[in-house]
């Protein structure tokens, strides 16, 4: 992605910093030499010179690498568990079976918890006989029909009363279900809020559960960078013992936070044995795709006589030339910068005292800086 430069203010600086930079310098102190000479008057009685390039003005350039650059977008997150559900009773009565404590381990669909029902297991019995007897009832109905022995109506009505003795037990059987609670899903139990023979209401909080693997850095990305995120994307995670690990991002929120106006992500991190915990400060590396770009000095940086940031190059007939770029990241070794053209060279030093067009005198910086 590239980073715009925003206000006149950034460029004035910039550009302070590159004379400056040119100014203080004392490697390139033959740069702009000749222009120097070239305006001081001949001297009396003197020749003047037949070298058509003794008044041009002298740079010094260096002839870009380029490099494939990913940037590194680092933001801060916390780690947080991949699933979380607090499970609540799902009937009235006392608890008279509790199968976990903290710390234990569930499988999805295990029964944690059992409340006392045994009114409700009478009912499913009862319901169970009824529906047998409204079956046989049904079948010789059934039969008497065949024969012209009952009237349909009577048959619809033994029909009735079979489907209401199945929904009779279905009901009781979901009364003595709810009698149970099931883990949601794999995970730790890291909360027991009840004992065993406690009396409680349905929707009274038994247990918190926890899914830890994989565990989950959930972060927010400014709306400068987001469009550089995408599901899929490796990262590098630090948490805030030291420890470096690698994740996958699985999900990028499509709405910004009103408040923050950054988009929600979250990294998924293997964790098997589940020793990351759930709340643990992290620190998010993401890196956007690989550009064709090059890393100059901060001082290189120029301007347009429209006021747009960019470099002064040279090609290969020494003619000077603004070249537009996009930053894409700032580093310690220098300013990362795409958009340069092939064949040219960047001009590092007197590029702000020289214009579009013009011819210049080109010297090797790397040349200069170690006093060739």
């Amino acid at each position: 992605m590239a980073l715009h430069f925003k206000g006149h203010k950034i460029t004035a600086i910039l550009v302070l910093v590159a004379a400056a930079a040119w100014v203080g310098t004392g490697k390139f102190s033959s740069v702009g030499s000749e222009e120097a000479h070239a305006a001081q008057p001949a001297p009396a009685g003197g020749t003047v010179s037949d070298d058509p390039d003794a008044a041009l003005r002298t740079v010094a350039a260096i002839t870009p690498d380029f490099v494939e650059h990913a940037r590194e977008i680092r933001i801060s997150g916390v780690t947080g568990a991949d699933k979380r559900a607090v499970l609540a009773a799902r009937a009235d009565g006392v608890i008279s079976e509790l199968g976990i404590a903290q710390g234990d381990e569930v499988d999805a669909d295990e029964a944690v918890m059992r409340i006392e029902g045994a009114d409700i297991t009478a009912t499913v019995k009862t319901a169970e006989a009824t529906l047998a007897q409204r079956a046989q009832e049904l079948e010789v109905a059934e039969k008497l029909f065949k024969t012209g022995n009952t009237a349909e109506l009577q048959l619809i009505k033994v029909r009735a009363e079979k489907a209401a003795a199945e929904a009779m037990l279905s009901q009781a059987e979901a009364a003595a279900d709810r009698l149970n609670l099931y883990a949601p899903f794999t995970g730790v139990v890291d909360k027991v809020e009840v004992e065993l023979g406690e009396w409680v209401q349905t929707g009274t909080p038994i247990a918190t559960v926890l899914a830890l693997d994989p565990i989950v850095v959930r972060a927010e990305v400014s709306e400068v960078d987001i469009g550089f995120v995408g599901v899929g994307d490796q990262a590098d995670i630090r948490l805030v013992g030291g420890k470096r690990l690698e994740g996958v991002v699985r999900h990028v929120a499509r709405e910004a936070s009103s408040q923050t106006r950054t988009f929600p992500v979250e990294i998924a991190l293997p964790n098997p044995d589940r020793a990351v915990p759930s709340g643990m400060t992290a620190e998010v590396s993401l890196y956007t795709r690989p550009e064709r770009a090059v890393i100059v000095p901060r001082s290189v940086i120029t301007l347009s006589a429209e006021g747009e940031l960019g470099l002064r190059v040279v090609g290969s007939d020494d003619i000077a030339a603004f070249a537009s770029v996009e930053l894409i990241d700032d580093t310690p070794e220098g300013l990362v910068l795409a958009g340069i053209p092939e064949g040219v060279r960047i001009v590092v030093s007197g590029q702000d005292f020289v214009r579009d067009g013009e011819k210049v005198r080109v010297k090797d910086a790397k040349l200069l800086a170690a006093g060739e």
